[in-house]
């Protein structure tokens, strides 16, 4: 009687894990294979957000001098044996187009938000946010929010950006928000990328772990 009444439950599931299996799967052979631990990484918001900045300071370069990201920048950052290959896409109204080109094989999304721009949160929340979560290449990839220029007065805080994005209605993937200031290089480290890349990698491990389960006991 009690195998019976299990029997609903896995089906549930499996069928669940079947719905996520292939982005998940995609994710994590590219966490799992590499000897050397990397990770592939998009990082993308609107211009003036200080992506590049940010960048900068992840790789600990010079930031005395910023050129707005025309076209795209990448950056190889190691720390404690994880390789980050980072794409930092510019954030022009007339680039953003082109943001969906860069979409395949990303492991996970980093976007950045200027949080004492009030004025252009609806931009952020009601369409480039928006419109790349619902982007099947995107699909199940962990999304890492920078609320950046936290050294500004003006700044809202993490929590209230949290509320702000509604991100809590967001249930199919994994996603942090780590306040910082790309400029004082506050809340800025790269172990935050390689902690959450990490973290992202044991979540994937486990699921894998259940899914193999579930297949073997519809496989016999």
């Amino acid at each position: 009687m009690q195998a019976l009444l299990c029997y609903p439950i896995l089906f549930t599931l499996f069928a669940f894990n079947v719905i996520l299996l292939q982005g998940l799967l995609s994710i994590l052979r590219n966490l799992r294979q590499s000897p050397e631990q990397q990770a592939h990484l998009l990082l993308l918001g609107l211009d003036n957000s200080g992506k590049t900045t940010l960048l900068k300071q992840l790789a600990s370069e010079d930031i005395s001098h910023i050129v707005p990201t025309q076209g795209f920048n990448i950056k190889c950052v190691q720390t404690s044996g994880f390789k980050l290959n980072v794409w930092d896409i510019g954030g022009q109204r007339s680039v953003r187009p082109f943001w969906r080109h860069y979409l395949d094989n990303i492991d996970v999304l980093i976007y950045v938000i200027d949080c004492s721009d009030r004025t252009r949160f609806q931009e952020t929340i009601s369409g480039q946010l928006k419109g790349l979560l619902e982007e099947d290449k995107l699909a199940t990839v962990p999304l890492l929010i920078f609320a950046n220029k936290q050294d500004l007065t003006t700044a809202i805080s993490a929590s209230e950006l949290v509320e702000s994005l509604n991100l809590h209605t967001v249930r199919d993937r994994m996603w942090q928000v780590q306040a910082c200031s790309a400029l004082t290089a506050e809340g800025l480290q790269v172990n935050t990328a390689h902690t959450f890349c990490k973290r992202c990698k044991r979540c994937l491990d486990k699921y894998f772990h259940v899914t193999e389960i579930n297949k073997s006991f519809f496989e016999r």
